[in-house]
Formats: C-alpha cells, structure tokens, sequence
C-alpha cells in the first residue's frame, strides 16, 4: 500500500502539527512531513538520524519536509526534532519515528574474478570518482530546484533490486542502492523532476553518468547510459532528455541504474515516485506496480 502512513500525526501541539505520509518507516524509505504552523515560517527544518532535512512552504503556514531513512538506520525509536522560525522567533516540536527492521534479498554469485577485483591500474581513478560523488551529496543546492513531483525516467516497472546484498566470489559487496530499469538499449531517459546537472560524464562502476541535483539534499544518479543528451550546468525541467539507456561500465547488458539520495541518505527511487508523484507523468508505474517493502 502506498502512503500507508498518510495522515498519521506525530506531533499535534499550539504551535506545530505535523503529519507524515510514507509507504512505512524501514531503511530505504523517504518521508514526507507536512507541518501546519500557528504563524506564517520563514524556515523549517527538520533533525533526525543524525542529519539536518530542511523544509519547504507550500503555503505560509504550510511546510513540507522529506526525511530519508537511509539503508543503515537501525530498527528501534528514533528522535526527530522541527524548528520553524516565525518573524525572528522560534516554534518547535519533537517525537519520535518507530523504524521497523527489513530485510533485504541476498544473491551469491560465481563471476570473473576481473569482475570482482578492479585492475590496480584503476583504483586511483575509483577512489577519486567516489570522493566526487560522496561530495556532491553533501553539496546540494539550498532551495528547492522542482516543482510538481517526480514522474519515471523510463517506460516499465523496475526489477526491485533496491537494497540488495550481493556477494561474489565469496566477497560481500555494498547493498544495491538505486532501481533498475531493464529498459532496451537506446531508451529515451528522462529528468523525473526539475534540478540542475551536477555531473555529466563516464565513470569506472556507472559508465556514462549523469546526475541531477533537484536541491534541498536531494539529487538523482543515472547510470550505464549510451549517450549523454546534458552537460554540467545544464538546468533540466521534468521530462527534458537527458540521454539514452545503454551498457557502460561495469554491467552484462543494457538497463538504467537510477539511484536517489537524501542528504547523503540512500533511498529507493520507487518510493520518491510513490510519495512524490507528478499528476501528469504519464510514464510513472501505476501505483498497484510500484513494489512495497
């Protein structure tokens, strides 16, 4: 079910009520906490899992904030705290979030070792490319750069991939964070939200990459492309071609890695398309589609 938690308050108080909607609260998940003020806000922002989300107006004294439960969030009682700031003062409410334990598909394979273990060759090159990229999630853009929500890249139903743990060779690797497409080769990609490229270029593990900062934390990863149809700089508004599906890097064949982060939190893009939606993306998997943890 999606939104299964729409409506549900978790703080009612005189100055702030805020209500959250979520498919549930398990690692992977973003939440969408809209906050009701006494007064119009110049500013909200939320606190919890250690990082700082910060907020946006709807109306004067209407706010939205998303919270990303990133995939390392242990289960158990998390504290989240908001302040608002109204003509120099400030409003504030706390509670907690209740984040339920899920597990996540494991798959053990047998591939080439060359698979596994990168030439030395190129583990500079790896290690500067993952410097970047941890970079540019802490460096996005301080207002918010979309408007309308968030429609699919491409046509299809991702494979639910999101969170997978893998192990080759024997060799644990890093949780799946991103959906994947199976999509044929030479598919159209498109910007599911408004925002600004960060990043246009080939990289070792994600071949031709691109990505999209939509501010306000939250950036969007796509990778293994053939073609690149943007450049760094480039403001894209939702729907605008931004390349074509492909096989670059480190794959066995064509499909669209789209990945999504939260201030630095890895979320499953299926659940930005489930809470964020764009009414008019006609591409976006029909809601019954849209894999449930």
């Amino acid at each position: 079910m999606v939104a299964a938690l729409l409506g549900t308050p978790i703080h009612a108080g005189d100055a702030l009520q805020t209500t959250i909607a979520a498919r549930s609260i398990q690692p992977g998940e973003v939440i969408v906490v809209s906050v009701r003020s006494s007064e119009p806000l110049d500013s909200l922002h939320a606190s919890a899992f250690g990082t700082r989300f910060e907020g946006f107006a709807l109306e004067p004294q209407l706010w939205q904030v998303l919270i990303g439960v990133d995939l390392d969030v242990p289960a158990g009682g998390h504290p989240v705290a908001f302040k608002g700031v109204a003509a120099g003062h400030v409003l504030e409410a706390s509670s907690t979030l209740v984040v339920k334990a899920r597990t996540f598909r494991t798959r053990t394979l047998r591939v080439d070792e060359a698979f596994v273990n990168p030439p030395a060759a190129v583990l500079k090159r790896i290690e500067i490319e993952a410097s970047e990229l941890a970079r540019l999630w802490t460096a996005s853009a301080p207002a918010r750069l979309w408007q309308g929500g968030f429609g699919a890249p491409v046509p299809g139903v991702a494979n639910g991939a999101f969170g997978t743990r893998s192990i080759f060779n024997g060799q644990p690797r890093q949780p799946h964070s991103g959906a994947d497409f199976l999509s044929p080769a030479g598919t159209t990609i498109v910007a599911p939200a408004g925002g600004r490229v960060v990043l246009s270029r080939a990289l070792y593990f994600t071949g031709n990459t691109v990505v999209i900062d939509h501010g306000l934390g939250l950036l969007s990863l796509f990778a293994h492309l053939s073609t690149i149809a943007v450049g760094d700089g480039d403001l894209v508004a939702a729907g605008a071609t931004i390349g074509r599906v492909g096989a670059t890097g480190r794959v066995t064949g064509p499909h669209l890695h789209w990945a999504v982060r939260l201030d630095g939190a890895r979320i499953d893009p299926l659940s930005v398309l489930a809470l964020l939606p764009r009414a008019t993306a006609k591409s976006r998997p029909p809601i019954d589609k849209i894999a449930t943890p």
